[in-house]
């Protein structure tokens, strides 16, 4: 790690690179619990119509579907507008890749060859187990590797990174993006920016990340030689997301209340959750943070 500390765009808090590992090591078992069982488990917003908001007073297995199926939902939306088919069995690089279940998405329905590049060490085998069970194992291979020491150069037709583009440093994911890729590549990204400052350290805060706003993202990628291509803002379209998470977040409190059993998530998160949840959705209606996709090309 060649820093531990980032600062934040603009003049905002110190960010501690070191953190992430275990932020999402920590997390493993309840991304796993809340989200699976897979084998495609994913960790980010899903997408839902405009004006879709499902009655979420329904069983917990109900949400839970809903909740995947957006996930789900919002990749293959996003493959549409990357046209990730124009180039069939093309190689992948899934920054960020979590669980796997973006890599294994790309691979069962696009053909891909993809590498993923976690930071969680753990997240190795469960990665592997997952794409042995989607029967991609020959084509999803991941390793534990900080993006910004990548150094392979124009290896890769595309790539992406799905809401993990905030616990890295800008400058230098773009700089290693661009070199990896290929003359012609493509890079998509999902991700959450700062509309209004207020509510930044309230979110990084929340979520161990260091969101930043659109201008650096473009500035960063034009100083490697990747240009945007497209803009979609689809924060009217994932803000359902968190009203259907805190939903689930409250069924899951009241179902180990009422069985005794109690949830592998631990009580004060799921707490947590169910109220921040419902803040995050009013931020999100109100575009104080917006989520959009975004494709930058490298020049051929």
């Amino acid at each position: 790690m060649e820093n531990d500390l980032v600062m934040n765009d603009a003049s905002g808090p110190a960010f501690d690179e070191t953190q992430v590992p275990l932020y999402y090591s920590r997390k493993t078992k309840d991304i796993l619990h809340k989200y699976g069982p897979g084998p495609r488990v994913h960790f980010h917003l899903g997408l839902f119509g405009k004006d879709e908001a499902p009655n979420t007073t329904v069983a917990q297995d109900v949400l839970r579907r809903r909740i995947t199926d957006s996930q789900e939902r919002v990749l293959t939306h996003a493959a549409q507008q990357w046209r990730v088919d124009h180039r069939p069995s093309a190689e992948i690089l899934d920054i960020g890749c979590g669980l796997g279940g973006g890599s294994i998405f790309w691979a069962q329905k696009h053909g891909a060859s993809v590498q993923g590049l976690t930071v969680a060490e753990d997240h190795i085998p469960v990665i592997e187990d997952l794409a042995r069970r989607a029967g991609v194992s020959d084509r999803v291979r991941a390793r534990a590797q900080d993006v910004h020491e990548l150094d392979e150069e124009s290896r890769y037709d595309g790539a992406v990174a799905i809401e993990s583009s905030g616990y890295m440093d800008r400058e230098r994911l773009f700089a290693v993006a661009a070199k990896a890729l290929r003359p012609g590549g493509w890079f998509g990204i999902q991700e959450h920016f700062i509309c209004r400052p207020e509510w930044t350290e309230f979110i990084d805060a929340y979520y161990k990340t260091r969101l930043g706003t659109l201008t650096e993202y473009i500035r960063s990628a034009r100083q490697a030689g990747l240009e945007l291509e497209q803009d979609e803002d689809i924060t009217d379209g994932v803000a359902e997301f968190w009203v259907q998470s805190m939903a689930w977040s409250t069924a899951e409190l009241e179902r180990a209340e009422r069985t005794g059993e109690p949830s592998p998530i631990k009580r004060e998160r799921l707490t947590e959750s169910a109220l921040t949840h419902g803040k995050l959705f009013r931020i999100w209606r109100d575009h104080a943070v917006e989520t959009r996709l975004l494709l930058f090309r490298k020049g051929s």
